[in-house]
């Protein structure tokens, strides 16, 4: 029988209560769980390898230092004779090369065999480099077959070993060192060599330390004769052969690129790699004529973005297998290629119509694609194209007639069509993206901008047109044909937004602000500009359209809005 609360407590084994429920039992401890023992950290200077791989690195680089002393410094010096010297290098260089092969397979050898072979490979790449640019004894291509054959060696020992620091240290040690031995274009057909001498390897196994190892010094090398040249204004043949390394980078690091992430599309240092390579081909027009200049960079431009352009379409894309991230660069770095072109066919007064219309090719991808890529790439040449045409038709030669006479024509009246053109593009593209929702903020500042973009081209085509008919007042009628044209926009935009009143309010909504904001616009520049500057009939005529717009469109106004209130009271009397 339960006890009352507050009452007494019944004896309990000995006159003790009973436990509670989900007490602990008298006498019981939770269990203490084991300590983990404390392990001391091993300082870094005695951890195992630490000290061996950075002694085995320290030793490549003083030996193969010592082999470049070698050939060089002792032929500066006049040491010994040519053939003892080479004949030295190479023996020592094979030598290193059996000690690595003989200690590799003991008990802790796989450090020191690394640092032997390597050190090895490396200061025999650089004998036949020595041999070839120093003393003349192999021809140039010759001496380059030979040179990829030693890579080669070097490389299928790493692969046999299993050992990306091999492979590294190779190609590390004789890019590095190379510069002493050899200079100029033979130099960086030596280089190129590493470069294509490891691309297999990466089809096999994923080294990603090499692909920029194999890469970088071919380009670094590359920009560098590329800008001696163009101070130097080299003969034809040394561009032309410039040219043949600069396509020869670009194409062993594409296809090297397209092959390894079709394999492996998370490899993204793979993707750095080919952006490094496409760099020469962006910088060698710079030493190349007009023409040249123009085909190269078109060139590259289409190559590329046929590259970037298969992801946007599902079938290619499943058939090519290249991931999004060498889509991307090949897209930016043809966007590069096209500003070269543009460049090159094209003079001040033509150039921001090339630009504009190659915005409007990525702009209308990006709408029909949703491709985030081409929308800021279309983005991009729209701002550089439109700031040429600034400069061009500045607001300061709008509004002085000498200036307009000197600086503005036929080009100027094109290039505005075409910058409105951009902007409809523009604003097409940006609303077909998922985040811009119809009346909200971003869309009422799209329309903003776009208005004001339109308004200044509106302005400089009439002027324009008014400059080249030739007339004696044709920069005030042009100037006055721009006021009107501002406000039959304002009144067109006010129209449409009172007729979508009562089936979209967002719709309406941005479509009347524009219409005001334009109108407000037309207003500041009518009594701003226009009646300062503009005199007899000429300014008549634009405050009596103006006028007349502002009429019609405030009487629609009133009307539209009257009967949206009409309705809304009989709505409400059907439902009392």
């Amino acid at each position: 029988m339960p006890f009352p609360q507050g009452g007494p407590v019944p004896p309990y084994g000995g006159g003790q209560a009973p436990p509670r429920w989900g007490a602990p039992a008298p006498g019981w401890a939770p269990p203490v769980p084991p300590r983990r023992p404390v392990v001391a950290r091993t300082p870094w200077w005695q951890r195992e390898g630490v000290i061996s791989r950075v002694l085995a690195v320290a030793g490549v680089g003083v030996t193969l230092i010592g082999v470049v002393m070698l050939l060089v410094l002792a032929a500066q010096a006049g040491f010994f004779g040519p053939v003892p010297r080479v004949a030295a290098g190479a023996v020592f260089s094979v030598a290193l090369i059996g000690a690595g092969l003989r200690i590799f397979g003991r008990s802790g050898g796989r450090v020191g065999a690394i640092a032997l072979a390597a050190t090895g490979f490396a200061g025999a790449y650089l004998d036949v480099i020595a041999v070839t640019a120093i003393y003349d004894w192999l021809y140039p291509a010759l001496g380059l077959a030979v040179a990829l054959g030693v890579a080669a060696c070097g490389v299928a020992l790493a692969m046999r070993w299993q050992s990306q620091p091999l492979a590294v240290l190779v190609v590390a040690g004789a890019a590095a060192l190379s510069p002493v031995v050899g200079s100029g274009l033979l130099l960086l057909g030596f280089l190129i060599v590493l470069q294509l001498a490891c691309a297999p390897v990466q089809l096999v196994r994923d080294w990603p330390a090499l692909h920029i190892v194999r890469t970088l010094p071919a380009v670094l090398a590359a920009i560098a004769v590329t800008l001696i040249a163009a101070i130097d204004s080299p003969e034809g043949d040394a561009v032309r052969d410039l040219l043949i390394a600069a396509v020869a980078i670009g194409v062993i690091g594409l296809v090297g690129t397209v092959l390894v992430v079709r394999r492996r599309a998370s490899d993204v240092t793979a993707t750095v790699a080919f952006a490094l390579s496409t760099v020469p081909l962006l910088v060698v027009p710079s030493v190349l004529d007009r023409v040249g200049a123009t085909v190269i960079a078109g060139g590259t431009a289409a190559v590329l973005l046929a590259v970037g352009a298969q992801y946007l379409v599902p079938k290619l894309r499943a058939l090519v297998g290249i991931p999004a991230h060498t889509a991307t660069v090949a897209a930016a770095a043809s966007s590069l290629a096209l500003v070269e072109a543009c460049f090159g066919v094209t003079d001040a007064r033509t150039l921001p119509i090339a630009l504009l219309l190659v915005a409007i090719g990525y702009l209308a991808v990006a709408g029909q694609r949703r491709s985030p890529v081409a929308l800021v790439i279309g983005g991009l040449f729209g701002f550089h194209g439109a700031s040429v045409f600034l400069s061009d038709a500045s607001p300061e030669t709008l509004a002085s007639s000498s200036l307009a006479a000197e600086w503005l024509d036929i080009w100027t009246v094109l290039a505005a069509a075409v910058l409105l053109a951009t902007v409809a593009v523009a604003v097409w593209a940006m609303r077909a993206r998922p985040g811009l929702s119809p009346g909200s903020s971003a869309e009422s500042v799209l329309w903003v901008v776009a208005s004001v973009i339109c308004l200044y081209a509106v302005t400089a085509a009439t002027v324009a047109l008014g400059v080249v008919s030739g007339a004696t007042d044709g920069f005030v009628v042009g100037h006055s044909a721009a006021t009107i044209l501002w406000m039959a926009a304002a009144t067109a935009a006010l129209f449409y937004g009172l007729r979508n009143l009562a089936r979209s309010t967002a719709v309406a909504k941005v479509a009347l602000g524009s219409g005001l904001l334009v109108t407000a616009a037309a207003l500041a520049k009518l009594f701003l500009f226009d009646l300062a500057t503009l005199d007899g009939l000429v300014r008549v005529a634009a405050f009596l359209v103006v006028g007349v717009l502002l009429l019609v469109a405030g009487t629609r106004y009133a009307r539209a809005f009257a009967e949206a209130g009409a309705t809304r009271d009989r709505g409400g009397e059907e439902v009392r």
